[in-house]
Protein backbone atom coordinates (compact mmCIF):
# COMPACT_ATOMS: atom_id res chain seq x y z
CA UNK A 1 0.00 0.00 0.00
CA UNK A 2 1.87 3.42 -1.24
CA UNK A 3 -0.27 5.25 1.64
CA UNK A 4 1.52 4.05 4.62
CA UNK A 5 4.14 5.20 2.90
CA UNK A 6 3.80 8.57 1.63
CA UNK A 7 5.28 11.83 4.08
CA UNK A 8 2.80 12.38 7.39
CA UNK A 9 5.68 15.59 8.79
CA UNK A 10 4.70 17.61 5.24
CA UNK A 11 2.33 18.32 2.83
CA UNK A 12 2.42 15.22 0.16
CA UNK A 13 2.54 16.98 -3.32
CA UNK A 14 0.22 14.99 -5.63
CA UNK A 15 0.48 16.09 -9.24
CA UNK A 16 -2.09 16.20 -11.53
CA UNK A 17 -1.46 14.47 -15.22
CA UNK A 18 -3.85 16.55 -16.60
CA UNK A 19 -1.74 20.31 -16.17
CA UNK A 20 1.56 18.11 -17.69
CA UNK A 21 2.71 18.30 -20.88
CA UNK A 22 0.83 16.27 -22.71
CA UNK A 23 2.75 16.06 -25.92
CA UNK A 24 5.86 15.70 -23.93
CA UNK A 25 4.71 13.63 -20.91
CA UNK A 26 8.07 11.55 -20.88
CA UNK A 27 10.25 14.90 -20.34
CA UNK A 28 7.25 16.10 -17.67
CA UNK A 29 7.52 12.10 -16.16
CA UNK A 30 11.48 12.94 -15.48
CA UNK A 31 11.13 16.41 -14.23
CA UNK A 32 9.08 15.99 -11.31
CA UNK A 33 11.15 13.06 -10.09
CA UNK A 34 12.10 14.10 -6.25
CA UNK A 35 9.46 16.58 -6.56
CA UNK A 36 6.20 14.60 -6.74
CA UNK A 37 4.66 12.24 -4.28
CA UNK A 38 1.94 10.77 -6.11
CA UNK A 39 0.54 11.09 -9.72
CA UNK A 40 -2.86 11.83 -9.98
CA UNK A 41 -5.12 11.37 -13.03
CA UNK A 42 -8.32 11.98 -13.23
CA UNK A 43 -10.62 9.81 -15.95
CA UNK A 44 -14.34 11.16 -16.85
CA UNK A 45 -16.62 9.87 -18.76
CA UNK A 46 -18.15 12.73 -20.33
CA UNK A 47 -21.20 11.96 -18.45
CA UNK A 48 -20.70 12.02 -14.80
CA UNK A 49 -18.00 14.75 -15.37
CA UNK A 50 -18.05 17.18 -18.73
CA UNK A 51 -14.51 16.60 -19.64
CA UNK A 52 -13.31 13.29 -21.49
CA UNK A 53 -10.23 12.21 -19.59
CA UNK A 54 -7.39 9.15 -19.89
CA UNK A 55 -7.86 5.87 -20.32
CA UNK A 56 -6.16 2.60 -19.27
CA UNK A 57 -3.29 2.54 -21.58
CA UNK A 58 -2.12 5.94 -20.71
CA UNK A 59 -2.29 4.69 -17.61
CA UNK A 60 0.01 1.63 -18.01
CA UNK A 61 2.23 4.07 -20.54
CA UNK A 62 2.44 6.44 -17.31
CA UNK A 63 3.61 3.40 -14.87
CA UNK A 64 6.52 1.68 -17.39
CA UNK A 65 7.68 5.25 -17.21
CA UNK A 66 7.59 6.05 -13.56
CA UNK A 67 7.90 4.50 -10.74
CA UNK A 68 5.76 7.38 -8.13
CA UNK A 69 2.95 5.86 -7.11
CA UNK A 70 -0.19 6.84 -9.36
CA UNK A 71 -3.86 7.74 -7.72
CA UNK A 72 -6.67 7.34 -10.29
CA UNK A 73 -9.76 9.82 -9.63
CA UNK A 74 -12.62 7.97 -11.37
CA UNK A 75 -15.42 10.45 -12.94
CA UNK A 76 -17.87 7.37 -14.09
CA UNK A 77 -21.47 6.62 -14.41
CA UNK A 78 -22.54 3.57 -12.12
CA UNK A 79 -23.08 1.18 -15.18
CA UNK A 80 -19.35 1.67 -15.65
CA UNK A 81 -17.85 2.01 -12.32
CA UNK A 82 -16.70 -1.53 -11.66
CA UNK A 83 -15.92 -2.09 -15.13
CA UNK A 84 -12.97 0.93 -14.84
CA UNK A 85 -11.93 -0.21 -11.28
CA UNK A 86 -10.60 -3.42 -13.06
CA UNK A 87 -9.36 -1.78 -15.95
CA UNK A 88 -7.08 0.79 -14.21
CA UNK A 89 -6.07 -1.80 -11.69
CA UNK A 90 -4.43 -3.76 -14.51
CA UNK A 91 -3.00 -0.69 -16.06
CA UNK A 92 -1.00 -0.45 -12.28
CA UNK A 93 -2.76 2.22 -10.63
CA UNK A 94 -1.84 2.08 -6.79
CA UNK A 95 -5.08 4.06 -5.22
CA UNK A 96 -8.49 4.61 -6.77
CA UNK A 97 -10.98 6.67 -5.66
CA UNK A 98 -14.70 6.89 -6.53
CA UNK A 99 -17.08 9.43 -5.94
CA UNK A 100 -19.37 9.19 -2.61
CA UNK A 101 -22.34 10.49 -5.30
CA UNK A 102 -21.81 7.19 -7.02
CA UNK A 103 -24.87 5.15 -5.84
CA UNK A 104 -22.56 1.84 -5.92
CA UNK A 105 -19.93 3.53 -4.61
CA UNK A 106 -19.64 1.44 -1.31
CA UNK A 107 -19.00 -1.87 -4.13
CA UNK A 108 -16.94 0.01 -5.91
CA UNK A 109 -14.58 0.39 -2.77
CA UNK A 110 -14.57 -2.92 -1.63
CA UNK A 111 -13.59 -4.08 -4.96
CA UNK A 112 -10.74 -2.09 -4.47
CA UNK A 113 -9.54 -2.94 -1.22
CA UNK A 114 -10.39 -6.56 -2.75
CA UNK A 115 -7.82 -6.20 -5.16
CA UNK A 116 -4.96 -4.89 -2.32
CA UNK A 117 -4.56 -1.22 -3.55
CA UNK A 118 -5.42 2.00 -1.71
CA UNK A 119 -9.40 3.01 -2.04
CA UNK A 120 -10.49 6.74 -1.68
CA UNK A 121 -13.88 8.59 -2.02
CA UNK A 122 -13.82 11.66 -3.52
CA UNK A 123 -16.88 14.73 -2.58
CA UNK A 124 -18.28 17.29 -5.16
CA UNK A 125 -17.95 20.58 -3.70
CA UNK A 126 -21.81 20.74 -3.12
CA UNK A 127 -22.04 17.38 -1.12
CA UNK A 128 -22.50 17.17 2.24
CA UNK A 129 -19.18 16.23 3.79
CA UNK A 130 -21.09 13.47 6.11
CA UNK A 131 -21.82 11.90 2.67
CA UNK A 132 -18.77 9.98 3.05
CA UNK A 133 -18.87 8.99 7.24
CA UNK A 134 -20.01 5.37 6.65
CA UNK A 135 -17.72 4.83 4.10
CA UNK A 136 -14.15 5.66 5.88
CA UNK A 137 -13.71 2.49 7.94
CA UNK A 138 -12.73 0.93 4.08
CA UNK A 139 -10.87 4.33 3.12
CA UNK A 140 -7.59 5.36 3.03
CA UNK A 141 -8.08 8.97 0.76
CA UNK A 142 -10.93 11.44 1.20
CA UNK A 143 -10.64 14.12 -1.55
CA UNK A 144 -12.71 17.12 -1.12
CA UNK A 145 -13.30 18.90 -4.78
CA UNK A 146 -13.04 22.81 -3.93
CA UNK A 147 -14.39 23.37 -7.40
CA UNK A 148 -16.96 22.50 -9.95
CA UNK A 149 -15.90 18.62 -11.43
CA UNK A 150 -14.37 18.37 -14.11
CA UNK A 151 -13.62 21.97 -15.42
CA UNK A 152 -10.37 23.73 -15.05
CA UNK A 153 -9.74 27.44 -14.01
CA UNK A 154 -11.98 28.01 -11.43
CA UNK A 155 -11.19 29.76 -8.62
CA UNK A 156 -11.77 28.01 -4.57
CA UNK A 157 -15.45 27.73 -3.01
CA UNK A 158 -15.72 30.03 -0.27
CA UNK A 159 -16.89 26.69 1.63
CA UNK A 160 -13.72 24.31 0.72
CA UNK A 161 -11.66 25.35 3.85
CA UNK A 162 -15.05 24.74 6.28
CA UNK A 163 -15.39 21.41 4.24
CA UNK A 164 -11.85 20.34 5.33
CA UNK A 165 -11.93 21.15 8.94
CA UNK A 166 -15.28 19.96 9.01
CA UNK A 167 -13.81 16.14 7.29
CA UNK A 168 -10.78 16.25 9.31
CA UNK A 169 -13.04 16.29 12.54
CA UNK A 170 -14.93 13.32 10.94
CA UNK A 171 -11.91 11.05 10.16
CA UNK A 172 -10.36 12.05 14.01
CA UNK A 173 -13.51 10.82 15.53
CA UNK A 174 -13.67 7.53 13.39
CA UNK A 175 -11.04 5.93 15.14
CA UNK A 176 -9.87 4.13 11.72
CA UNK A 177 -7.14 1.41 12.15
CA UNK A 178 -5.32 3.12 9.65
CA UNK A 179 -4.24 6.13 7.99
CA UNK A 180 -7.09 7.85 5.86
CA UNK A 181 -5.20 10.78 3.67
CA UNK A 182 -7.00 14.29 3.43
CA UNK A 183 -6.89 15.65 0.28
CA UNK A 184 -7.74 18.98 -1.39
CA UNK A 185 -8.68 19.47 -5.35
CA UNK A 186 -9.40 22.22 -7.23
CA UNK A 187 -9.13 26.08 -7.00
CA UNK A 188 -5.24 25.26 -6.17
CA UNK A 189 -3.45 28.64 -6.25
CA UNK A 190 -0.28 30.03 -4.50
CA UNK A 191 -2.96 31.98 -1.97
CA UNK A 192 -5.34 29.19 -1.08
CA UNK A 193 -2.84 26.37 -0.45
CA UNK A 194 -1.84 27.83 2.57
CA UNK A 195 -5.07 28.24 4.01
CA UNK A 196 -6.14 24.42 2.91
CA UNK A 197 -3.20 23.10 4.70
CA UNK A 198 -4.06 25.05 8.27
CA UNK A 199 -8.12 23.74 7.50
CA UNK A 200 -6.56 20.15 7.20
CA UNK A 201 -5.27 18.97 4.04
CA UNK A 202 -2.53 16.67 4.35
CA UNK A 203 -1.97 16.88 -0.10
CA UNK A 204 -3.43 19.28 -2.34
CA UNK A 205 -3.67 18.29 -6.48
CA UNK A 206 -1.34 20.64 -7.80
CA UNK A 207 -1.83 21.40 -11.41
CA UNK A 208 -0.39 24.23 -13.14
CA UNK A 209 1.08 25.66 -9.50
CA UNK A 210 3.71 22.77 -9.83
CA UNK A 211 3.95 22.06 -13.67
CA UNK A 212 4.45 26.02 -14.82
CA UNK A 213 6.12 27.05 -11.72
CA UNK A 214 9.07 29.27 -12.85
CA UNK A 215 11.68 27.42 -10.72
CA UNK A 216 9.74 23.73 -9.92
CA UNK A 217 12.40 22.96 -6.81
CA UNK A 218 11.77 26.44 -5.33
CA UNK A 219 7.88 25.89 -5.76
CA UNK A 220 8.21 22.51 -3.97
CA UNK A 221 10.45 23.52 -1.07
CA UNK A 222 7.47 26.49 -0.23
CA UNK A 223 4.55 24.04 -0.40
CA UNK A 224 6.42 21.11 1.66
CA UNK A 225 7.43 23.30 4.68
CA UNK A 226 3.54 24.78 4.91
Amino acid sequence: MPVAALPNDRLIAEFSIWSADLLNLAFDLERIKGHADVLHIDVADGHFAPALLFFPDQVAAIRKASTIPIHVHLMCADSILLAQIDQFAEAGADIISVHAENSNAADAIAAINAMGLAAGTVLKVDTPVARAQPLLQDLQFLTLLGTAIGVKGQSLNPSACDRLREAKTMINSANAQHRIVLAADGGIRENTVPDLRKAGAETVVLGSLAFAAPDLAARMAWAKAL
